[in-house]
């Protein structure tokens, strides 16, 4: 330590645009931008305490400088102790896994509304406290963020927070320094391998989550994915357990699956769910368990989620007026996620109508799987339109053509390939006929579209909307 150990702080940030007069900002090295560059710069703003990994040059008399061997794995520990740990007095739930993560989380908040309580939510969607919405920018806000809104909720008299945990935010620390009175783990495939490189590490690093839980919290799990136990492995937690296929503490049977939605075996209960698909029963069972393993009525748990409808943008549908044409507009974006909502829609079908999807891939992430989302999607539809997502830096021309390399040489008269993501949209829309079925897949509930730095206004399910009331005959 260099300077004075007594130095008042009224502020910490990580976010030189943040900077304020006596604050505490810590230095971290990212992936994009490294914060030692931005210390002169905080500290005309008026901060008093830096947190770096390497000192300065030139030594402020007025600044106190804290050297640490690793600024992003402590900053979740100062940042939780500066907000005197606000999740030791809130029931916290991480969920954790590769898909599900924002309907468990978005569920759960809305069951614990309608139980009564007053809660909080940390999701790709959204964060919200009680009705008040706070826009999410990451699946987990950065270290500092995570611990001021936990603050904030602590403030506002939550008593749940039901968060979304991504392998990014575990393996770069932002959890650290809070405390989980449970986690749930929903299912594990190829996604983020850009970032993790290799299957095992992303399974190590979803694993952290349970590894850190205290003996006093709770550790759920999907025994129907083969990876499902290995999260429980080295946990301290009650180990709990959902599943459609064999025992578990939460067993579930699909009775019926349609458009009215999931008639379900649930603990011996006959239940009828609003929602849809084999994939939206585990998501069920999830939360089911995460309810119960809270302490909560099991009957009264069934009861409520019984009417509710999910996360925006999962599985979001609606029909044209006139030819009774199916939208549906869902996030997936991984291989193992467009093949779920696929198949769900595949079991609906009667057998007469053709099944349009509209799919793109991300640009600037995981290009293993493109080959693998073109191949899915071909399979499993009549007609198929590859078109841009979110492309980023790179050339959504060039994504497609990826995408086109996993798609076998009987299957490529199946599709076409509009880059323009809203002329691809529209194209499936004039098309389509009476009782035919599109699925616009990848983008969900964002309401943007990235290219070259710039988030330009775009909304699959307005499009979709509009689209169809202009071919409705």
């Amino acid at each position: 330590m260099h300077g004075d150990s007594n130095r008042k702080v009224t502020d910490i940030c990580a976010d030189s645009r943040e900077a304020t007069l006596e604050g505490l900002f810590i230095a971290i090295q990212g992936l994009h931008t490294d914060g030692h560059q931005y210390i002169e710069q905080v500290i005309e703003k008026g901060i008093s305490t830096i947190v770096c990994e390497k000192l300065p040059a030139q030594l402020h008399a007025t600044v106190t400088y804290v050297q640490v061997k690793n600024a992003q794995t402590l900053a979740g520990e100062i940042a939780a102790a500066f907000y005197d740990y606000p999740s030791k007095q809130l029931k916290l739930i991480g969920i954790t896994g590769t898909n599900g993560k924002t309907t468990c989380a978005t569920l759960l908040f809305q069951l614990f509304t309608r139980l009564g309580y007053h809660c909080g939510l940390l999701s790709t969607v959204q964060n919200q406290i009680g009705n008040k919405l706070i826009p999410a920018t990451h699946t987990t806000p950065d270290a500092i963020h995570l611990q001021k809104l936990l603050a904030q909720m602590r403030t506002e008299q939550c008593s749940h927070v039901f968060m979304e945990v991504s392998s990014h935010a575990l393996h770069q620390h932002r959890t650290a320094g809070t405390y989980f009175t449970g986690a749930c783990f929903t299912n594990i495939t190829h996604d983020h391998l850009d970032y993790h490189q290799t299957f095992d590490e992303y399974i190590r690093v979803k694993k952290l989550l349970f590894d850190t839980l205290p003996a006093s919290a709770f550790a759920l799990t999907n025994v129907d994915d083969k990876r499902g136990m290995v999260m429980l492995q080295n946990t301290q937690a009650k180990k709990q357990t959902y599943s459609l296929k064999t025992l578990a503490n939460y067993k579930g049977k699909i009775l019926e699956n349609n458009l009215a939605g999931l008639f379900m075996l649930v603990n011996q209960l006959e239940v009828h769910f609003k929602m849809i698909g084999e994939f939206n029963a585990y998501n069920i069972l999830c939360v089911y368990g995460a309810a119960c393993a809270l302490g909560e009525n099991s009957t009264e748990v069934l009861q409520e989620l019984s009417v509710l409808t999910g996360a925006e943008g999962r599985f979001d549908y609606l029909f044209s007026k006139q030819e009774n044409i199916l939208g549906i507009v869902d996030y997936a974006h991984t291989p193992d996620a467009l093949l779920n909502v696929l198949a769900t829609i595949n079991k609906l079908r009667k057998g007469n109508e053709t099944l349009f999807t509209v799919v793109g891939c991300g640009g600037d992430r995981d290009k293993a799987k493109r080959p693998t989302m073109g191949l899915v999607a071909c399979e499993h539809s009549d007609r198929v339109i590859f078109t841009a997502d979110n492309p980023r830096t790179e050339n959504a021309q060039e994504i497609i053509q990826e995408m086109e390399q996993g798609v076998p040489v009987n299957q490529r008269k199946k599709y076409v390939c509009i880059a323009d993501r809203k002329e691809a949209i529209k194209t499936a829309c004039s098309i389509a006929e009476l009782g035919d079925i599109i699925l616009i897949a990848g983008k969900g509930h964002e309401k943007y579209q990235e290219i070259n730095g710039v988030r330009n206004p775009f909304d699959d399910k307005k499009i979709l909307h509009d689209m169809l009331e202009l071919f409705d005959k």
